[in-house]
């Protein structure tokens, strides 16, 4: 940006407007299920279950055998990945980014079980972990630990089992763990054997495409962000780098507090007053845990709910509720208190939300005391 242009400053209801648009939460999108995951970049699944209500909330249409079909029909994949959690992302989108992430995964498990792993050769343990898995047997964490204990029983079998499926071996979770109303514990395959190749290798030269494609498909699903905000998405540290690399591609803003915010241009930034409908937002949905400043969804005295998986409620774009489904209704906890038109409005998504998660069984909705 020239020297002496002004600089344009976003306030908190601007940007919550524009993630809104961003995250298809403004207006439902017609999209089909598979576009919609790799516009937001996948969604956070540890919760099998919640993905479907995130999309749910996001396209018009959706139907849940959509998603499941999706699933194991191997164009989506359930694998750890941002943040080191389990996300749910296109399978061209495991296969592109995996690489990327592997030095931050092995970071993040040292970080619990560093003791347990000193003296240990995590490339050495790392190859004997794919001859095991190499057969093609889907395996739980647990079992892999297992058979690998006798030869390096150094590590107990906990962070034995996390290190090698939560971070030195690219491996997804079977269905029919995440297919709609479906239970079905944890077990990993070699992302080489469900998809049919392996991850992408990180390019010889040192150079880093896929971070500078992160940051456009960040940009795109949650921008304007600050570079705090990217890293806290991705869990990645390397991305200034990068960054810095598409400065001429990128325009900039600041908000309230002087922070710079960055942004692809021709994006959505919709009026501040636009008006914003009610939204049910699933259990840890990245709407809110996809930055380090999440006051643009959140008020701080409510953000531990952000982290704790509660289920949130968006009221004039912000969360004002939380929510469960129990016993075929949906019940709403407000955080303050509502006007008889917002009631009204969260008592009518609510009575559809409900209609989607019983199977049309049900549209029941009830108010529960804050």
């Amino acid at each position: 940006m020239p020297r002496g242009r002004p600089v344009t400053v976003l306030d908190v209801r601007a940007l919550n407007r524009a993630t809104l648009a961003r995250q298809l939460l403004l207006d439902r999108a017609e999209l089909p299920a598979l576009d919609a995951v790799a516009h937001l970049g996948g969604l956070q699944a540890q919760e099998p279950q919640e993905p479907f209500t995130g999309l749910w909330s996001r396209l018009r249409g959706f139907e849940a055998s959509e998603l499941s079909g999706l699933l194991t029909g191997r164009r989506v994949v359930r694998a750890h990945l941002m943040r080191r959690t389990v996300h749910l992302v296109t399978a061209d989108d495991l296969l592109a980014w995996r690489a990327r992430h592997d030095a931050m995964l092995r970071q993040r498990v040292l970080g619990v079980y560093r003791r347990e792993f000193t003296g240990i050769d995590l490339d050495e343990l790392k190859l004997m972990g794919r001859e095991v898995m190499s057969d093609g047997e889907p395996r739980s964490m647990g079992a892999l630990a297992r058979e690998l204990a006798g030869r390096r029983p150094e590590p107990g079998q906990r962070a034995l089992g996390e290190m090698l499926l939560a971070a030195l071996i690219p491996v997804v979770q079977l269905p029919p763990r995440g297919v709609w109303r479906t239970k079905g514990g944890v077990r990993n395959a070699l992302v080489a054997s469900w998809l049919g190749r392996d991850v992408d290798p990180l390019p010889a030269d040192g150079s880093d495409p896929v971070g500078r494609a992160l940051v456009r498909r960040y940009l795109t699903a949650y921008g304007p962000a600050a570079t705090a905000d990217l890293r806290a998405w991705s869990g990645l540290a390397g991305l200034p780098a990068a960054v810095a690399a598409m400065r001429g591609e990128l325009v900039s803003f600041r908000d309230e507090r002087g922070r710079e915010l960055l942004d692809l241009p021709g994006l959505p930034r919709p009026d501040a007053a636009t008006p914003a409908p009610v939204r049910f937002l699933p259990a840890f949905d990245n709407a809110v845990l996809g930055y380090h400043d999440r006051g643009r969804v959140i008020d701080d005295a409510h953000r531990g709910l952000s982290v704790t998986g509660a289920r949130m409620v968006l009221v004039d774009g912000r969360v004002a509720a939380t929510w469960e489904f129990e016993d075929g209704a949906v019940a709403v906890t407000p955080l303050r208190r509502f006007s008889r038109a917002e009631r009204a409005a969260v008592a009518e998504e609510g009575s559809a939300l409900a209609s989607f998660l019983s199977d049309r069984d049900s549209d029941r909705v009830r108010f529960d005391a804050s």
